[in-house]
């Protein structure tokens, strides 16, 4: 049963309706999901990026303590022993000055100050116990001078601070410190000669420097932070924290792939790295995660971090569902309304729409135009003429589309400024030159021009001036040369020529006296004549080269050579 072309229509109409709006809805959505989850990578990285700057200020901050600490006069008093009637007194003071430090920073679990002497011995010692700060005795001082931290420090110069790698504190006696993950800031101790005699220590609680930073984020953003070969060393897993200390493997790179980028100085192009999806085999969760990688500059540091936060991908779409509701609620009027429409126009639009249909159909097979309804008053005419407006705005669009890519074409492959070849099509001439000199056995010569005194034109009467002698070459070239030859501007004041068939050397030498001749005419300027010239140098095929590059090169060797001579 054939059914009538109305109701067809109509049919047609309903689907269009719906998929339309089914579409729009759908596109809509998963653009919003798009949106969503960029808007969250920008949050995160932004999020990170705060936190990296956090953690360098913080660095930098205990940096200056360390710093102001071992400049302080009473450090060298004590080391000397200069004053023997003080010196408990002076101690005192210092072992006060540390025990008010670490009030302070809750972070510091540590502070020492360790002489150069005997093996690097413990002078003073302030430690961070369970809810106490006290000062260690003096028989329970250490000898410390085997720890990099104390015989790497005692080599900087004055105003250096080293900073260690963070690591599990295995030494023992450490109290608060002990067996918890911990950097190491250190400053060395000059006296007045110059001379490193000690070094001051402030051991800090990496977990609570970083728990205070990051005190202020939401639950849900979970914090990672990994050294420069990207071992773990905080991670919202404990497990896969300091995992290298206990000889297991766990690293960014196997757990985010996307963040290997920031672990080679050779092959790192950003300094951060933004990524969203399921990122490791055992990790069903997908995430949103954003790493930045920071290298403590100003400190001597024996490593690089990476710091990242991560969020639960499930958590970003939240907002997504209830829009996915929206969405539905949308399409499924829009549908409805759309089988309505399409029942009513269906009659009113068979006649007119299948003429224009036919027309739009000839017109996108040949471009060819016809007779539409525009003569009618209602909708049909205005979308009758919207029509041939739309035919008639395609015709010249495709017109001036033509011009463009023309324009393109010629703009790509020419000099603006002088309108000549530019290199990349003189050298794809050159390529085709070359090839039909080897197929054929012929000759095929190059002219490497540089302009004479164009440096000075340009400084005394200006770029304009340059651009005027730099066109009138171009344009005396032209008129120079064949029309199998071809000359094109290089770049600066550097001009080259290909010539095709014979070029022995009584060719040459006539082609390069009239180019040479044409380039020492002045240049009329306003109500100046300027005075250029030019230094050419010559390269044959096959004498000087039996590719583009060589010949070019031999050419280029030619011309300074002959630049030289004239002392230009």
């Amino acid at each position: 049963m054939k059914f009538p072309i109305a109701w067809r229509l109509g049919l047609a109409l309903m689907l269009v309706g719906v998929l339309g709006s089914g579409l729009t809805g759908y596109f809509a959505y998963q653009a919003s999901r798009d949106q969503l989850v960029k808007a969250s990578e920008e949050r995160l990285l932004t999020a990170t990026r705060v936190l990296m700057r956090q953690v360098t200020v913080a660095l930098k901050g205990i940096s200056a303590d360390v710093l102001l600490v071992a400049q302080h006069p009473q450090m060298v008093r004590i080391l000397r022993r200069s004053h023997p009637a003080f010196q408990e007194l002076t101690e005192n003071n210092v072992a006060l000055i540390f025990d008010r430090m670490m009030r302070v920073h809750p972070e510091y679990f540590q502070i020492r100050l360790i002489e150069s002497a005997n093996h690097g011995l413990e002078r003073i010692r302030v430690d961070r116990g369970l809810g106490s700060i006290f000062r260690v005795d003096d028989a329970e001082l250490q000898e410390k001078g085997h720890y990099p931290y104390v015989f790497d420090t005692l080599h900087l110069s004055p105003g250096a601070v080293y900073v260690s790698r963070a690591t599990i504190n295995h030494e023992v006696g450490a109290h608060a410190g002990e067996e918890r993950p911990a950097l190491q800031v250190a400053a060395p101790v000059h006296d007045a000669d110059n001379k490193a005699i000690g070094v001051v220590v402030i051991n800090v609680d990496l977990q609570g420097l970083f728990a205070q930073l990051a005190g202020d984020l939401p639950p849900e953003l979970k914090l990672y932070l990994t050294n420069g070969q990207g071992d773990f060393l905080i991670h919202p897993d404990p497990a896969r924290s300091f995992a290298f200390d206990r000889g297991q493997n766990a690293r960014v790179q196997e757990e985010f792939p996307a963040a290997a980028a920031l672990l080679s100085s050779g092959q790192r192009h950003e300094d951060y790295v933004v990524t969203s999806g399921t990122h490791t085999a055992d990790t069903s969760e997908a995430l949103v995660a954003a790493f930045v990688y920071q290298s403590l500059r100003g400190l001597e540091s024996e490593d690089e971090y990476i710091l990242g936060l991560s969020q639960p991908l499930a958590s970003v779409l939240a907002e997504s569902n209830r829009l996915a509701a929206e969405t539905l609620s949308i399409v499924l009027i829009f549908s409805a309304l759309a089988v309505l429409l399409a029942i009513f126009l269906a009659r009113a639009l068979v006649r007119p729409l299948s003429q224009m249909v036919a027309e739009v159909r000839r017109f996108s097979s040949d471009g060819s135009t016809g007779a539409l309804p525009i003569a009618r008053n209602d909708e049909i005419g205005e979308l009758a003429h919207s029509i041939e407006q739309m035919e008639a705005q395609i015709h010249k669009q495709i017109q001036d589309l033509h011009e463009q890519q023309d324009k393109l074409d010629h703009l790509a492959s020419h000099d603006s400024l002088t309108g000549l070849p530019n290199r990349r099509l003189f050298l794809d001439r050159l390529d085709q030159a070359l090839a039909r000199a080897k197929r054929h056995e012929t000759q095929v010569a190059l002219l490497f021009i540089d302009l004479d005194n164009f440096k000075t034109i340009n400084d005394t009467h200006g770029h304009h001036a340059g651009d005027a002698v730099l066109q009138t070459v171009a344009q005396r070239l032209r008129t120079l040369l064949r029309e199998t030859d071809m000359a094109a501007r290089i770049g600066g004041d550097e001009f080259i020529v290909l010539i095709e068939g014979p070029c022995d050397d009584a060719s040459m030498e006539s082609i390069v006296r009239k180019v040479q001749a044409s380039l020492s005419l002045p240049v009329p300027y306003q109500d100046i004549e300027l005075e250029s010239g030019g230094s050419i140098g010559i390269g044959r095929y096959p004498e000087n080269g039996t590719t583009a590059s060589t010949l070019i090169a031999a050419a280029d060797q030619a011309m300074y050579i002959c630049k030289t001579k004239k002392g230009r």
